[in-house]
């Protein structure tokens, strides 16, 4: 459940936070009024109910999918932000063009591992807006949610989003605490210290390595 969670999360950045059907848990008027909160909710519903609409299409036709999932992702995530911080110290005086490398090959190379697997995600939950938090100065914004589940303990979601031409977007997202950026910067570690950026991209799209959708 939380590998198949963490995932669908950074393949949509909002997939799995929302009901189908399903309205949003009562927040208080300072929870539900800023924007990024606004644009998880908005977005992961519209997402969700897509998904639905379409799981039987889908089903047939992996590409139509892999197209959907793709276009919601990078118009939501903040791809090459979010592989900078992956890369770490790796990608200190990198090129823009290496840095696009990287971040187009993990997430197509997380689309081809685990992409199917949004077909099969439990798509009735409810999403609960706990808070909305400026961090780091100011410069990013921290949307904290739960997802509840029927017979299941709720699943703590955070959003980590920033502003980029005038738009919020994702750049991390932490499941029951555990981040996205973390989880793969501490795996790409040992490749990227033994190969260039470009060389672990093409292993990457190769499938010659494969990016572990961890939670622990």
């Amino acid at each position: 459940m939380k590998r198949t969670a963490l995932f669908v999360l950074l393949a949509t950045a909002f997939v799995s936070t929302a009901p189908v059907i399903a309205t949003a848990a009562p927040v208080s008027a300072s929870q539900q009024l800023g924007t990024p909160s606004r644009l998880v909710f908005e977005n992961s519903t519209r997402i969700l109910s897509t998904l639905e609409a379409r799981r039987a299409e889908f089903n047939k036709n992996r590409g139509a999918l892999k197209q959907f999932v793709s276009g919601e992702f990078n118009q939501m995530f903040d791809r090459d932000y979010a592989a900078r911080l992956v890369l770490g110290a790796h990608g200190r005086g990198a090129s823009n063009a290496d840095i696009a490398k990287f971040a187009d090959a993990l997430s197509e190379n997380l689309m081809q591992r685990y992409g199917s697997s949004l077909l099969d995600f439990n798509t009735r939950l409810t999403v609960k807006m706990r808070s909305e938090a400026s961090i780091a100065n100011g410069r990013a914004t921290k949307v904290s949610t739960q997802m509840l589940r029927q017979g299941g303990e709720p699943i703590p979601v955070d959003y980590l989003m920033h502003q980029v031409g005038g738009q919020w977007k994702v750049f991390d997202v932490l499941v029951e605490g555990v981040s996205f950026v973390q989880t793969f910067r501490s795996q790409f570690d040992g490749p990227l210290s033994r190969a260039s950026i470009a060389q672990v991209a093409a292993d990457l799209k190769a499938g010659k390595l494969q990016a572990q959708a961890k939670t622990q």
